[in-house]
């Protein structure tokens, strides 16, 4: 009876090892979704930085996934996860604190946001690869749905208290000020992950660098199968339009619009709040619908919700918007879900570090080209022409998921290899 009970509890509760990781990820993106907001307005508020220079902020963050996502990778799957992520949060707080305090001593520049914005997401970098590859050794295989469905549905709770939150500080205590949130919500995942209790074996480290030839394979890993290659193609050509999108929200929001910093976080965390309801339906609607299915067509309504910005007029004029990145961001939730928990499962544990961060260098490393992208296409087709071009592409993601070669299959379960050995090889 008690063994039946304890399996019914939610994996929050009865795995301790996930409850730390989740509530790392959680305070993690708590505070992101704070610099979200207020790094943009820093810039277009307290700065008058140009368009171009609002725009381009937005993707430096996301730039060291492109430039060191592969070697990184490596390095996670080399040493252990745990130690990994703790350095690289001290190293971001230690970093973040830096603009609060050259706003208070009148020192603020636009090139300071963008060297703390860069090393920040350098950090992150680090953290987010390890920590994701801590996952799959909190967890058993057929957790993963529930388990990354939970820290998708919490992260997106957070990602919209954070950026309603900081919406709201950029107005009471300026948007520099409000910077110090995300200092403390990175210092509560720091102690966090201090808790964390995985076993992560040493093995005796091997003789020579490999390191490019373990880029390399993490790279060809991710190009290996059909599945992983669609899945991704589609989140590529996602993240590059949705990017540009969501670059150009605040020029929208803000200077075309004329709303104030708090509308735009509560726009923002509409996302977020779709973002959240994805997360806690994803297991139940995967097991309905076939998880195949789920990823298949969960991109179409997320573009359309990304449309419904060029309906946004002023006051009420934004019920539009609100609604479209509410439905946006349900879908969102369950692709991520989907194709993350498929990686999760066919990668041997000791590549997951660099299939995480080759994936991500691919995908998200669109999300700093979109950035400079979306930042010229401001300058050279106004704002609702830079919209519909950012629009444009992130159609083309669900029509290569539609007609794709995952198109018809039902399960991604069922393209999965036999389990690989669990054991994991980190220095």
């Amino acid at each position: 009876m008690s063994r039946t009970t304890t399996k019914r509890r939610p994996l929050v509760l009865r795995n301790a090892n996930f409850r730390a990781l989740w509530i790392s990820s959680t305070a993690g993106i708590f505070g992101t979704s704070v610099a979200a907001v207020a790094l943009p307005l820093i810039a277009a508020v307290e700065l008058d930085a140009s368009d171009f220079a609002v725009a381009a902020l937005s993707g430096v963050g996301f730039l060291p996934w492109l430039l060191f996502g592969l070697p990184i990778g490596v390095l996670v799957d080399r040493y252990r996860r745990k130690p990994v992520v703790m350095a690289a949060l001290v190293i971001r707080i230690a970093v973040l604190i830096s603009l609060p305090v050259a706003f208070w001593l009148d020192r603020l520049t636009v090139i300071q946001l963008f060297v703390v914005s860069f090393l920040s997401g350098l950090a992150a970098v680090f953290s987010m690869l390890a920590e994701s590859a801590l996952v799959p050794r909190a967890v058993k295989r057929e957790e993963l749905i529930e388990g990354n469905g939970l820290m998708t549905g919490s992260a997106a709770s957070a990602d919209a208290v954070g950026r309603s939150l900081g919406g709201w500080l950029t107005s009471v205590w300026g948007a520099s000020n409000s910077l110090l949130l995300q200092v403390a919500a990175s210092t509560a995942s720091l102690l966090s992950v201090a808790t964390l209790k995985v076993q992560e074996a040493a093995t005796p480290q091997k003789s020579g660098s490999r390191i490019f030839r373990d880029m390399k394979e993490g790279l060809q890993y991710s190009f290996s199968t059909a599945p992983l290659r669609a899945i991704l193609l589609v989140g590529a050509l996602w993240n590059l339009g949705g990017a540009i999108v969501v670059s150009l929200m605040v020029i929208l929001v803000v200077r075309t619009l004329g709303e104030s910093g708090a509308m735009l976080g509560f726009l923002t965390a509409s996302t977020a709040l779709g973002g959240t309801l994805g997360g806690l339906t994803v297991k139940h609607v995967t097991q309905r619908w076939g998880s195949g299915t789920v990823w298949r067509f969960s991109m179409l309504p997320a573009a359309a919700g990304y449309s419904s910005l060029l309906l946004m007029t002023p006051d009420w004029g934004m019920v539009p918007g609100f609604a479209g990145l509410f439905l946006a961001g349900y879908a969102i939730s369950m692709n991520v879900v989907v194709s993350t928990s498929f990686r999760q499962r066919v990668c041997p544990p000791g590549m997951l570090g660099r299939l995480g961060s080759a994936s991500r260098m691919v995908t998200w490393g669109m999300l700093a080209v979109a950035g400079v992208i979306g930042g010229f296409l401001v300058e050279v087709l106004a704002i609702r022409g830079a919209i519909l071009t950012g629009l444009a592409i992130a159609f083309l993601a669900p029509a290569v998921a539609a007609f794709g070669p995952l198109r018809g299959i039902r399960d991604l379960e069922d393209l999965e290899p036999e389990p690989a050995d669990e054991t994991l090889e980190v220095h």
